[in-house]
């Protein structure tokens, strides 16, 4: 079997076997494959796309390309969430911890900012000393002793993704629903999960823009989960504006470190909902508690109690961090932040916010990447203070800039002031959790 006869089948639009596709997967593992010929078959399956079968098969032969962690000695249920990302999505560093309080064990494989959307990795090095790379043996044992672990996906967890990752952001094939099934579902279930929830975002800030196109990735994901032996779920969420009011890695941890504190406002209040909603699905799905009414008292109860607090404390102290900024948030922003507010140019009502401008605009001052090798400035960000159905006065706050110098301030705010569309007629406010997809 040569790399050319699997390129030219699929190219003319023929069904890949299991065998071939392990083959290519074995291949670029390997580096058996050249680059260009693995980007030559990444376009071929972009342009003629895979069926179910090979779907299922490039999945699982993804999953196999390294170590698949057994996790079958921790006596929890093992469930994880996955989000498509956006801006201010914040919500793992909150469900985890609930989830681990309320009797699950989550073994989050996470992954690091790339475009407008910050990474979870990311936010926790804004941590000082929180390592995120660990072996498979320290995270295996922090995830069994506190009841979750959050790392970076290591060499040996689904290694043929991390070339192909690569290779898709080069090639202009990152869309391929096929593709990205493949991505996400083979380093979850390289994890050793029982449960994966999923958060597939649609918006101006999200990576899928248009609500049907993510409804048919988040049952893409599901049927390829299932098919897998994955207990599986998704919700499909807004992300047409901030979730919540920080965006920009340290005041996010701020965010989230305050609701686990138990102080919620109006702003903050969509990042609770959403981060309880996920956390009761991923907690019936484990089967920890089945009935969703009963899941959602029960990661509430956590959540109140203080007790998801205590965990993201002994999470804080096993990864190296400094637990400190638990009771005093304040610890995780450095000196030298300038603030700056971005106004509202007339009065009206907040009809449209371009979030992915907000994030790039976060991205510009250092709060971001745009290659994997830039070096992030954990301090830099935007608050939210105004949102869709907001109404607004010339003059009043849309937000807060934190930035490093006012120059860089003001050029991030007049990006963010043209991502406000202000309207003169009243604007509903969008619900945030659009649909629940089960199958």
């Amino acid at each position: 079997m040569r790399p050319q006869d699997v390129i030219r089948k699929k190219r003319d639009g023929g069904a890949l076997s299991r065998e071939e596709i392990a083959f290519f997967v074995r291949g670029v593992a390997r580096r058996e494959w050249e680059p260009y010929q693995a980007s030559a078959l990444l376009m071929a399956i972009f342009l003629r796309g895979l069926d179910q079968t090979e779907g299922l098969a490039l999945v699982e032969e993804m999953r196999d390309s390294g170590t698949v962690l057994d996790l079958s000695h921790i006596g929890r249920p093992k469930v994880d969430k996955h989000s498509t990302g956006g801006v201010g999505d914040k919500t793992s560093l909150i469900l985890a911890p609930v989830v681990a309080a309320a009797g699950g064990c989550v073994p989050m494989i996470s992954g690091r900012g790339l475009g407008h959307s910050g990474g979870t990795l990311d936010k926790l090095e804004s941590i000082p000393g929180f390592r995120v790379n660990l072996s498979i043996d320290e995270f295996i044992a922090i995830a069994e002793r506190v009841g979750y672990a959050m790392a970076g996906q290591t060499d040996h967890l689904a290694p043929a993704d991390r070339t192909l990752y690569a290779l898709r952001d080069a090639t202009a094939t990152v869309e391929s629903i096929p593709l990205i099934v493949a991505s996400i579902l083979s380093k979850k279930l390289a994890a050793g999960l029982d449960a994966l929830v999923l958060d597939v975002k649609f918006g101006t800030g999200a990576f899928m823009r248009e609500e049907e196109q993510a409804r048919a990735l988040a049952r893409a994901l599901i049927a390829a989960g299932r098919a897998a032996g994955l207990a599986i779920e998704a919700l499909l969420t807004d992300m047409n504006q901030p979730l919540g009011r920080a965006a920009g890695n340290a005041i996010e941890v701020q965010e989230c470190l305050a609701i686990l504190r138990g102080a919620v406002d109006e702003k903050t209040r969509p990042v609770r909902d959403l981060s309880l909603a996920l956390a009761a699905r991923m907690i019936s799905l484990a089967g920890i508690e089945r009935d969703q009414t009963a899941a959602r008292a029960l990661a509430a109860r956590a959540l109140d109690s203080g007790a998801a607090l205590e965990k993201f404390r002994l999470s804080v102290e096993a990864q190296g961090g400094d637990p400190r900024v638990c009771d005093d948030p304040a610890r995780l922003m450095p000196g030298g932040i300038c603030t700056l507010e971005v106004k509202a140019p007339r009065a009206g009502y907040v009809a449209r916010i371009e979030a992915t401008e907000i994030g790039l605009a976060i991205v510009e001052m250092g709060g971001g990447r745009t290659r994997v090798e830039d070096r992030i400035d954990p301090a830099v960000g935007f608050s939210a203070e105004a949102h869709i159905g907001d109404e607004v006065r010339a003059g009043d706050a849309l937000g807060v800039v934190y930035c490093r110098d006012e120059a860089q301030g003001q050029q991030a705010a007049a990006r963010i002031r043209a991502a406000y569309q202000i309207s003169d007629s009243a604007v509903a406010r969008p619900p945030l959790i659009k649909e629940v997809i089960v199958g």
